[in-house]
């Protein structure tokens, strides 16, 4: 991905940091000052389910809460390490996605670690989870059992709020796939991967040549006959929609979407984090269903 870069500490700077918190005093995990479990969790994606399960008796701290930071090169902060050894629960997206936070996670010695791609285990390689409902709705499930044994006298409002959660998720794996009963044998293209598990739950075909997305992802040059490709499955329109990572943004991904435009193929426009201003899960995720839904019925 080629995110803006975040600019952060040194490498060597940001594991002094870390080697002199891990030394100094003890580090056990503790609960805020008003009685609150600490949850540090990757990025806000996972931050908003904690706080979905965990409701007033958590208090999340996402490491990653801005659009324009990237996990792949995120440098941990002195403040991070803090708040990661101050941690009760540490949920990590995994996967390989969020590799700094294992450092970070690390610090945390007493607190429970959650790893979403290890709770979906869908046996695909695709790292983007927070896409896969399945996978959510098991990593909703996983903290309300783990935050249950931290704070047992409130185990029932998780054990709700976790169900009330799901339910939504339900809700919004139906309407996804009304997608692909509507829009029969439709075909997308996209300029990466991230939304490979909402394009299954829609049910309609990616249709991207696999050199072009993966080029996009590892940050190489895309090789010309993908490229081609993918300007003739617009031009001729040959895919109902272009579904666009808008964090990730190259002069090949920003002539994909002027192609689509001057085509009349409507592109859906989609994230890695939360938006500015949206801390909600679910709303992000209806949003984001209901642009698809939008496009294909245009």
């Amino acid at each position: 991905m080629s995110f803006p870069r975040l600019l952060g500490l040194a490498s060597a700077a940001t594991a002094l940091v870390l080697g002199l918190t891990a030394c100094g005093g003890t580090n056990t995990a503790s609960e805020s000052d008003d009685g609150k479990i600490n949850v540090v969790a990757s990025t806000n994606v996972w931050g908003s389910v904690a706080s979905a399960v965990g409701g007033d008796e958590v208090a999340v701290t996402s490491i990653i809460d801005d659009p324009s930071a990237d996990p792949h090169s995120y440098e941990t902060t002195p403040e991070d390490a803090v708040a990661a050894q101050n941690a009760q629960l540490t949920l990590a997206n995994g996967g390989g996605y969020d590799d700094f936070f294992g450092k970070l996670a690390d610090q945390a010695a007493d607190a429970r670690k959650l790893d979403a791609y290890e709770i979906g285990a869908t046996g695909d390689e695709n790292e983007h989870v927070w896409y896969s409902f399945a996978t959510v709705a098991k990593v909703a499930d996983q903290v309300a059992t783990e935050l249950g044994q931290i704070k047992p006298d409130a185990a029932q409002t998780f054990t709700t709020n976790a169900t009330n959660f799901k339910s939504q998720l339900d809700q919004l794996t139906q309407k996804a796939g009304q997608i692909g009963t509507s829009h029969p044998d439709t075909k997308v293209l996209v300029t990466e991967p991230v939304a490979h598990y909402l394009i299954d739950a829609a049910k309609v075909t990616d249709a991207t040549p696999e050199e072009f997305s993966e080029a996009v992802e590892e940050e190489t040059d895309v090789p010309p006959a993908a490229l081609a490709e993918v300007n003739d499955l617009l031009n001729t329109k040959q895919v109902k929609t272009l579904i666009n990572n808008e964090q990730t943004t190259t002069p090949v991904t920003e002539q994909v979407v002027a192609t689509a435009n001057t085509a009349g193929i409507p592109v859906v426009g989609v994230t890695e984090t939360l938006p500015a201003g949206t801390s909600d899960y679910i709303a992000w995720m209806t949003s984001e269903v209901d642009d698809l839904a939008k496009a294909l019925n245009s």
